[in-house]
């Protein structure tokens, strides 16, 4: 290894280190400071962005829940604005259970079928839920079934069943119905629903008679 003994030697060295790297040092500087405080930025703008969008959905949400014209334009309108986003998704459930308690139903469908189709995986399994529940008050019973057959998620295999067990018992499908009301149950539906145990006793067979008196 080369010692530099002297003063003069050590500058020279360092002149010369800094004609061949000086300008790749200071790019690399830049580049590293730019990157640093478009960082912070991105980041600060993503927080100031989903704020905004916090306060604007808690407005709709206020508003919508009012269950006027004006709700549900602002629900419409804050779908639109923030589309491709969570809150956006959130807001079109909210604005379909709305829509299902003033009985706009196709309202209801429009918006749940494009949170099934295209929203999050986590939240497609519920849209497509209520969608089934939506398309069968509607008296489209075959797809209702084909939107529930969808759904391939086993946490939700309970109510699938039980929402299937709906549409059948609509249809006057009684044997069938008792055995998706059962497949339910099977699968945890009664720690979930107080209501499947109902349908089940709705639906149970009735007592066997042969009018002979019991043995003595």
């Amino acid at each position: 290894m080369e010692v530099y003994t002297t003063e003069e030697q050590q500058v020279e060295v360092i002149k010369n280190w800094w004609k061949e790297n000086g300008t790749s040092v200071i790019a690399g500087t830049v580049i590293g400071l730019v990157g640093l405080f478009g960082w912070r930025y991105y980041n600060e703008h993503q927080q100031t962005t989903q704020e905004a969008a916090s306060q604007a959905y808690n407005e709709m949400s206020a508003q919508l829940a009012k269950g006027d014209a004006a709700g549900f334009e602002q629900a419409q309108s804050f779908i639109s604005a923030h589309k491709g986003d969570s809150y956006a998704e959130l807001a079109a459930l909210q604005l379909a259970a709305a829509a299902v308690k003033a009985d706009k139903l196709d309202l209801a469908a429009e918006q749940l079928t494009q949170v099934a189709t295209s929203g999050d995986e986590s939240i497609r399994p519920i849209a497509a839920l209520r969608l089934a529940r939506v398309l069968n008050d509607q008296g489209k019973a075959d797809e209702a079934l084909a939107q529930l057959g969808k759904i391939n998620n086993d946490a939700f295999k309970a109510q699938v069943a039980e929402v299937r067990g709906d549409i059948l018992q609509k249809q006057g499908k009684s044997e069938e119905a008792r055995d998706a009301y059962q497949a339910a149950a099977d699968a945890g539906g009664l720690q979930s629903s107080a209501e499947l145990k109902l349908k089940m006793d709705d639906l149970a067979l009735p007592a066997v008679t042969t009018g002979e008196a019991p043995d003595a």
